[in-house]
């Protein structure tokens, strides 16, 4: 890819073997690349990025010496795009990949490399790209905050009894002509006096996502993702739903990081 400016690169990665691999492997990709190859700690890290601009993308190893990559990313706030290394399942990994984001598995091949730095140059043309990186960031700050307490049970107001719903029991929060449901595991749908923005706000980040504007999932109840038409992410829950669940391209980082995580 033809470019008027050089593209700057930080490879941050605990293994020093690792760190040299990756820097002789993206040289030799992009020749024309600035590449830096920092701490593979968070405190390094970060102190480093406070005091130098940020690349214009990051080759992260999920675990560093001294805590994982996200409490990083939660320090630092790198306005840069991010390439996680990671020595999880390859399976896994390859299967919630988009555009926006990649993963690549340890030991790095080299065209496994090309495949994610050609997504990352396709991104970049993307107007929407920082729009991208705000969803992934906020998905990254709730994960790495537990400690936050979550609404754990509704009480659901029926016409001759009222009853308790437990949060953990919900697989699908949906809107329908303006009115919000719960559908529970066994399929039973429960009337809530909740708008999903609401919902949004009181649920566990680690349990549930905002697909779109009409669905929240439980991640219990995500059995597989597909891609869709443009560049979106088809999503199959159990029980299955009458409608098409749908992720946006500028959600579907997010999303994927979410249920990689």
């Amino acid at each position: 890819m033809n470019n008027t400016k050089t593209i700057r690169v930080a490879i941050i990665e605990d293994e020093k073997p690792a760190a040299r691999l990756m820097n002789g492997l993206i040289s030799s990709l992009r020749p024309l690349w600035e590449i830096n190859m920092l701490p593979g700690n968070i405190v390094d890290a970060v102190n480093w990025f406070n005091t130098h601009e940020h690349p214009d993308i990051i080759f992260l190893d999920i675990h560093l010496s001294d805590g994982n990559s996200f409490l990083f990313i939660e320090q630092a706030k790198p306005k840069s795009m991010i390439i996680f290394t990671t020595a999880y399942d390859e399976y896994a990994v390859r299967a919630f990949t988009v555009n926006s984001i990649d993963y690549l598995l340890k030991p790095i091949h080299r065209e496994r490399l090309e495949e994610a730095i050609i997504k990352y140059e396709t991104l970049i043309l993307s107007s929407k790209r920082q729009n991208e990186h705000e969803e992934i960031l906020e998905v990254l700050r709730s994960l790495t905050h537990p400690e936050k307490k979550y609404r754990s049970r509704f009480l659901i107001n029926g016409a001759e009894k009222s009853y308790t719903l437990q949060v953990e029991d919900v697989a699908l929060f949906y809107v329908e002509h303006g009115i919000t449901y719960a559908i529970s595991y066994s399929g039973e749908e429960h009337l809530l006096d909740f708008t999903l923005d609401k919902l949004s706000e009181q649920l566990d980040p680690d349990q549930f996502f905002r697909t779109n504007r009409q669905t929240i999932v439980n991640i219990k109840a995500v059995v597989r993702i597909e891609p869709y038409f443009q560049n979106r992410i088809a999503v199959h829950i159990r029980p299955e739903f009458k409608e098409k669940i749908l992720v946006s391209r500028e959600k579907a980082s997010a999303f994927k990081l979410w249920l990689n995580y």
